[in-house]
């Protein structure tokens, strides 16, 4: 049985990938957590394991659950996400639906969806999602029709098959151009800093 003593798995190169992911230093982690940055330090270079109790601080501090930090809820490191299991989302009463297909993982980095606009739709309706945190980006690919990004005000004209990238926290709207259903993958990319 286990014991708030008992040490956990090592965790050292997820739990620095996580804190980097969030744009956190060691400092604001340990602020979050209650853990001290030396400690936090020394358990990403793999140098200790922490508690069973100092961890779920550091994943608290994470915004995590033990579980997650851990990964005691997750597989062989392969998810399959089953079409009937994907998360739908959008304003279908305005034209826009979509599906995620990713699945909800901690430290999951990017997210891929499948969108459907209907012609004269647009996103950014009700029932869509903001815009994406500070220091995101989002490569869209057409895949039929043909789309409008409208980003920071300006226009850009794509038709199936065309791919773009952009800044995903810069205000940005898609609109189908066409007179046929537009199609399109969208990959959101996570914040990252920019240095």
């Amino acid at each position: 049985m286990a014991t708030e003593a008992q040490a956990v798995p090592p965790v050292g190169s997820r739990l620095k990938a996580l804190r980097e992911g969030l744009g956190l230093s060691l400092r604001d982690l340990s602020e979050r957590s209650g853990v001290s940055a030396p400690m936090l330090s020394q358990v990403e270079r793999g140098e200790t394991s922490p508690t069973l109790a100092v961890a779920a601080r550091i994943a608290s501090g994470l915004e995590l659950t033990l579980s997650q930090l851990l990964r005691l809820d997750e597989g062989e490191g392969v998810t399959i996400v089953r079409e009937a299991d994907r998360l739908g989302g959008g304003a279908a009463g305005w034209g826009h639906s979509y599906e995620v297909l990713t699945p909800s993982l901690p430290g999951q980095r990017a997210e891929v969806s499948a969108h459907t606009l209907a012609p004269s739709a647009g996103t950014a309706g009700p029932g869509d999602p903001p815009i994406h945190e500070p220091g995101s980006r989002e490569t869209a690919v057409v895949t039929a029709g043909k789309l409008r990004l409208v980003c920071d005000g300006t226009p850009y004209d794509l038709d199936a098959g065309d791919a773009v990238t952009f800044d995903a926290d810069l205000p940005h709207h898609f609109e189908n151009a066409g007179k046929k259903e537009a199609r399109f993958f969208a990959v959101v990319s996570a914040g990252l800093r920019r240095s």
